[in-house]
């Protein structure tokens, strides 16, 4: 009969111990990073910044939105929420991997079994975390300080929830794709800063989208951010601010269809090409980028 062990390398005999699942592994790590993070004041920091400049602008913003009585500083708010899932998600995310694939984190997966899915994994929870949060804590001071909007009844949280969770699987794993492509982190926010800002302005985050010529709101219902922005606004906002909406629903059917799609897209992508940075780098490169930095400036010698 076969023996179902295997032996060690070297010929011992040993049992060789099973490698632990990546899933364990990658949210082990995950809740080292969490921690990191919270001891990170500077990085707090900037989360925060970005909570105060929203309510400094929402408490700002007067009248209603047309053709209703909601306020416009309430879909304001539900778009600011939307965003910032998305500039972690696609922003802070891929600025995070530069950085560390610069700093060898890569080089370093590629002797790890299971390495990239359990980095994937780690990073996803780091992000989902910090967007959650910062959600939390934005509609909680919200409805504090500038009489922000809270869901309404158990199926308004329940849409909040579901749309929060598709919206980030939406954008993290495609953040970490971008991440596995882009060059060094100084030029990596510079590429991504521009579309972002794009989407920001055309996905009726800041005010009502059906103000824009439809052509540009066609082109902005490709992407996820304007489906998070209305999902987002059917959990916070009235039944009564549909009628500001293109199609004079909330559409979340449609909102969920394209958040999943964008998912799977971003899950399709993220592991391939994290593996195929893996694969590329090699202590000679990680040394040639030092080498330049070094000669730039960007890195001490």
């Amino acid at each position: 009969m076969k023996d179902t062990q295997e032996d060690a390398p070297g010929g011992t005999g040993s049992p060789r111990r099973p490698a632990r699942p990546y899933w364990r592994a990658g949210f082990l790590r995950g809740g080292i990073e969490l921690r990191h993070l919270l001891r990170n004041s500077k990085e707090m920091s900037g989360h925060l910044v970005n909570v105060a400049v929203a309510l400094l602008v929402v408490a700002y913003v007067d009248d209603d939105v047309p053709g209703t009585r909601t306020p416009m500083a309430h879909l304001a708010l539900a778009g600011f929420a939307a965003y910032l899932l998305f500039q972690i998600g696609l922003l802070n995310l891929p600025q995070i991997l530069v950085t560390e694939r610069e700093e060898g984190a890569l080089l370093r997966l590629r002797a790890t079994p299971g390495g990239i899915p359990a980095y994937l994994v780690a990073k996803c929870l780091l992000v989902v975390v910090t967007a959650v949060g910062t959600l939390a804590l934005l509609l909680v001071a919200a409805a504090l300080l500038v009489d922000g909007p809270l869901p309404q009844g158990p199926g308004g949280w329940l849409t909040l929830l579901w749309v929060t969770t598709l919206g980030l699987l939406a954008v993290v794993p495609l953040g970490a794709a971008l991440g596995a492509v882009l060059p060094n982190p100084r030029e990596a926010l510079a590429l991504i800063m521009l579309p972002v800002m794009g989407l920001l302005i055309t996905s009726g985050t800041a005010f009502p989208i059906t103000s824009l010529p439809v052509p540009v709101q066609q082109v902005a219902s490709v992407f996820p951010l304007k489906w998070m922005a209305q999902g987002l606004r059917s959990a916070l906002l009235p039944d009564a601010a549909r009628a500001a909406e293109p199609a004079g629903s909330w559409e979340l059917p449609m909102v969920a269809l394209v958040l999943t799609a964008w998912a799977v897209l971003g899950f399709l992508l993220a592991v391939p090409l994290l593996r195929r940075a893996a694969r590329r780098e090699s202590g000679s490169r990680l040394s040639a980028r030092h080498r330049k930095a070094e000669r730039s400036g960007a890195m001490p010698a």
